[in-house]
């Protein structure tokens, strides 16, 4: 195949780019060998890249590839706007858990089809838009804290399962494990689950006891996996030896109750507590990372920060200085910390070499 530069305003999606595109930055925007997508065309828009080297292949009909291909202009009036749904079906999603929850308080059995209908049809959602991720946090409140944590832990799963490649029927099983991995909450009284200030020695011990509590509610239940169940059980153990139930270590240790540890932890960390304000999302895939390296499985956690670097460019976010642009492009070496053009200014920010702030929040379309 021959290569030749193609004006963007000329350029047809699904095209082969021919040569690394750089734009004064130590790694390219855009790789060789790269099919055009919708999200380079703004990229390339925004480091006034006016021409791109595309293979052309030598029998092409140019008038063919007119009738198929997609101008920028037409491509970005033809691209569809993300639906609203997904939040008032998540807070529907979440009233009704509490209700179940209730039940299960005054010693109701799970009915795990509820649970199945609840939960699943959000994993549709968050299987063809793993961003929704990002905006679970800001979804929660402290009150209910609780309830959205569990249905948040249950997609975060999902999520984190489909990128590690597992097939369908295990992305469900997980979703619904990490929904009902704090079930066993319900046999811990209110007053200690609910309780603003630091816990004594007597209620720290019970609250350590859920995945216990949540292990026997889900163990009769036929519907759920065997190794889901010992996931949901094992779901506060560290690869390190330093969690709770029983202390396990490594190959001891579920992979599946790692998919639930990180997921468990992310949602905990990024959302607002009756005694602890939330973090960025993008701050608290670094501490993960970095700061407790070594509890979790690497695989998993590369799962999550994969679930960072599909972002699309041109995403909206606000940083921790409040300054607020869009993702230009997602270096694989650094994937939390993008190259960011400031909405102010238009000046590029490269947070991999800026490291005092960072990604503090993604910016929806209501906003």
């Amino acid at each position: 195949m021959e290569a030749k530069y193609v004006g963007i305003n000329d350029l047809r999606i699904g095209k082969i780019v021919a040569e690394d595109i750089y734009a004064n930055t130590q790694y390219p925007i855009v790789f060789k060998n790269t099919k055009v997508a919708p999200e380079h065309l703004h990229v390339f828009k925004a480091f006034h890249i006016f021409k791109v080297p595309i293979y052309i292949e030598v029998e092409d009909d140019i008038n063919k590839a007119q009738i198929e291909g997609t101008s920028y202009e037409q491509t970005l009036s033809n691209i569809p706007k993300a639906a609203d749904t997904f939040e008032k079906n998540y807070h529907n999603a979440v009233k009704e858990y509490k209700k179940l929850f209730r039940g299960w308080e005054a010693g109701s059995k799970i009915d795990i089809t509820k649970v199945r209908g609840i939960i699943l049809p959000l994993v549709e959602n968050i299987l063809e838009d793993r961003s929704i991720i990002f905006d679970l946090n800001a979804y929660s409140n402290p009150k209910d804290y609780l309830y959205h944590h569990c249905i948040a832990t249950g997609l975060i799963c999902a999520a984190l399962a489909q990128k590690m490649g597992y097939e369908r029927g295990y992305i469900l099983q997980i979703a619904i494990a990490g929904a009902l991995a704090d079930c066993g909450m319900a046999k811990i009284p209110a007053r200690i689950r609910e309780k603003k200030e630091a816990l004594n020695q007597a209620e720290f011990v019970e609250i350590r006891k859920h995945p216990l509590y949540s292990f026997q509610m889900v163990k009769s239940l036929p519907a759920i996996k065997e190794e889901m169940k010992i996931a949901i059980y094992q779901h506060h153990e560290r690869l390190d030896g330093s969690g709770y139930m029983d202390g396990a270590k490594l190959e001891k240790i579920s992979l599946f109750s790692q998919v639930i540890a990180v997921a468990d932890t992310f949602h905990a960390m990024t959302s607002q507590r009756l005694y602890r304000s939330k973090e960025s999302p993008f701050k608290v895939i670094e501490m993960i990372k970095e700061s407790e390296f070594g509890k979790f499985n690497i695989k998993v956690v590369q799962a999550l920060i994969d679930n960072v670097a599909s972002l699309p460019i041109g995403t909206k976010i606000e940083l921790s200085n409040l300054e607020r642009g869009e993702i230009m492009f997602l270096n694989s070496y650094s994937p939390t910390r993008p190259l960011i053009k400031l909405s102010a200014t238009g000046e590029i920010i490269d947070l991999a070499k800026n490291r005092s702030f960072y990604i503090s929040r993604i910016i929806t379309n209501k906003e």
